[in-house]
């Protein structure tokens, strides 16, 4: 069994900061992408970042700049560092990992930025 756990939300004031953190546990191996995603209300989930077992990561354009990915693969663990946050950013974030034959999605986490 494998769960996916987001952790790090939270209300923040515009131009704030925030760390979103994800760790995938149980019987996974062998992870390839470490990605977020975001949805805010009434809207589509939206790309966030992805950052790939060989250290490459890819940003939406409108948290280029702003937002930082990062990965700890010995602990199966993402991270993204929200900076200059602002109210256009407030969605749920979610946690999506994928690898050869699988792919599993966290449960989010609510980030709020109030201007």
């Amino acid at each position: 069994q494998v769960q996916v756990v987001e952790s790090g939300g939270g209300l923040v004031q515009a131009g704030g900061s925030l760390r979103l953190s994800c760790t995938a546990s149980g019987r996974i191996f062998n992870i390839d992408v470490m990605a977020w995603y975001r949805q805010a209300p009434g809207k589509q989930s939206d790309f966030v970042a992805r950052a790939t077992s060989d250290g490459s990561t890819n940003y939406a354009d409108s948290v280029k700049g702003r937002f930082t990915i990062s990965r700890d693969n010995a602990k199966n663990t993402v991270y993204l560092q929200m900076n200059s946050l602002k109210a256009e950013d407030t969605a749920v974030y979610s946690c999506n990992v994928v690898g050869l034959g699988y792919e599993y999605w966290g449960q989010g986490t609510q980030v709020t930025v109030s201007s």
